[in-house]
């Protein structure tokens, strides 16, 4: 269902404020620039700093700016399950084409609980619902059997997988059934999670490289992986760059703000990277020929 790429939204942020015109264009120049989808008010989205508000009118900006272009997979997680709900029932009435959601943080719900949890959000909102597990900021991780139980519910398809681990995603692929959508949710291993059978990857480094990410995605899998893997590796260096340079987002915020495409500002308790760290993403930029932004011609703007 959800084969491709699709960029992990940053929120942009403008004296304190969401920037909308900002993120009317990064949509825009996303969208020309070939990715199957988008992902507003994630990690990314910087999503724990957002209001109520503003995480409901982001993703209602996106989705209508998008207008049924490419799909729209909202962030709506949270570690409060009647929160979840209330924020999966408003991205449907929005138009989003699925919702994304985290494991409850904090909390540390034990597995029996997060069964209960995505079970009470998919039974309250009729609309496709992708699990998303990431153990290094929620704390707990979702075990793939409690997965497997979780995936036979007709709203949950699929589960974004950040745990690192190969053999937990291979688990996953050999307990529940074939139509049930593994993505990754790391950059640095898209192509090890498609060759165990991902399906596609939620991504951050998407903002630079859209089409480029599109295409390693659906290369692989239209039996073409020779070519997926000359493009995995030729970014990789990149890749690492934006991903190591400190903690997500202010890797990719950074290199937008090198661009110009954003202001570089961010929610507390999120800071600036080091100059050291910026001047690196520079470099990384340049060597990719990215300092500019590419029109959907290929003319720089």
């Amino acid at each position: 269902m959800f084969r491709g790429a699709y960029t992990a939204l940053i929120t942009p942020f403008k004296n304190g404020k969401v920037d909308y015109p900002a993120l009317d264009a990064l949509v825009e120049n996303q969208i020309a620039g070939g990715i199957d989808g988008l992902v507003p008010c994630g990690t990314t989205g910087e999503s724990p700093t957002l209001t109520d508000k503003e995480h409901d009118d982001v993703i209602a900006f996106v989705v209508k700016i998008v207008n049924k272009r490419v799909w729209v997979i909202a962030g709506t997680g949270s570690n409060s399950t009647a929160e979840a709900i209330d924020r999966t029932r408003h991205a449907k009435e929005s138009g989003a084409d699925a919702a994304l959601l985290v494991a409850p943080y904090y909390n540390k719900p034990n597995q029996r609980g997060l069964i209960a949890h995505f079970s009470a959000i998919a039974d309250a909102v009729e609309i496709p619902q992708i699990l998303y597990n990431i153990p290094g900021r929620s704390v707990i991780n979702i075990n793939p059997e409690t997965i497997a139980e979780l995936s036979r519910h007709r709203n949950i398809v699929g589960v974004k997988e950040a745990s690192g681990s190969l053999e937990q995603m291979i688990k996953i692929k050999a307990l529940c059934s074939p139509d049930f959508d593994l993505i990754s949710g790391d950059d640095t291993i898209t192509l090890p999670v498609l060759s165990v059978g991902g399906v596609g990857v939620i991504s951050v480094t998407s903002h630079l490289l859209p089409g480029e990410t599109s295409s390693l995605v659906h290369r692989y899998l239209d039996g073409k992986p020779e070519e997926s893997r000359e493009i995995f590796y030729k970014y990789f260096d990149l890749v690492k760059a934006i991903m190591g340079a400190d903690v997500n987002p202010t890797g990719i915020k950074t290199a937008l703000a090198l661009r110009g495409q954003i202001a570089e500002e961010y929610r507390l308790p999120l800071v600036p990277v080091t100059a050291d760290v910026k001047e690196a993403i520079r470099k990384q930029l340049e060597k990719y020929d990215l300092l500019k932004v590419k029109t959907a011609a290929g003319s720089s703007r």
